[in-house]
């Protein structure tokens, strides 16, 4: 897996999306359209296990976070930027989405949840704050944001 070929595969998601409110119908939307079992979905994580493996996704660690930004908002990928973090049952830093957050959750380990969500998509609208959970074992969250839109708040 390459940079490269893992931007086409995102590139298939967001082109679906582009121009989509964020909001509960885009996860209805995207959960229909790229359901945990299919074949789109399931290319996305096996990329990100390989290029987890391979060392430049998720190269970075904190408090048991890793993550990384893979892909910068570009045109390619209708301005939206690729953040893949890998939790395991811990609390994340608090943050707000000015634009809104789509979460893919991939679960590794156990029953993983993200903030209370199996395999899957998951939509947070713009304005909204959270901190990222993962639960019940171990999981990758590929976060797309609009224009790379995020603001780390204090608790």
């Amino acid at each position: 897996m390459t940079p490269e070929k893992f931007q086409a595969l995102i590139a298939e998601v967001t082109g679906a999306i582009a121009g989509r409110p964020l909001d509960g119908q885009l996860a209805s939307f995207l959960n229909e359209r790229f359901p945990a079992d299919g074949p789109e979905f399931q290319a996305i994580a096996a990329a990100c296990r390989d290029a987890v493996a391979a060392g430049w996704m998720c190269d970075r660690e904190h408090g048991g976070i890793k993550f990384g930004r893979v892909i910068k908002p570009c045109a390619e990928i209708h301005d939206f930027s690729v953040d893949v973090v890998e939790m395991a049952d811990l609390v994340g830093p608090q943050h707000a989405h000015p634009n809104g957050e789509i979460d893919m959750i991939i679960p590794l380990a156990g029953d993983a949840k993200f903030d209370g969500h199996g395999a899957g998509w998951f939509v947070y609208g713009p304005g909204s704050v959270h901190r990222p959970t993962v639960s019940d074992g171990r999981a990758y969250v590929l976060y797309l944001l609009p224009q790379g839109a995020i603001e780390f708040t204090r608790q």
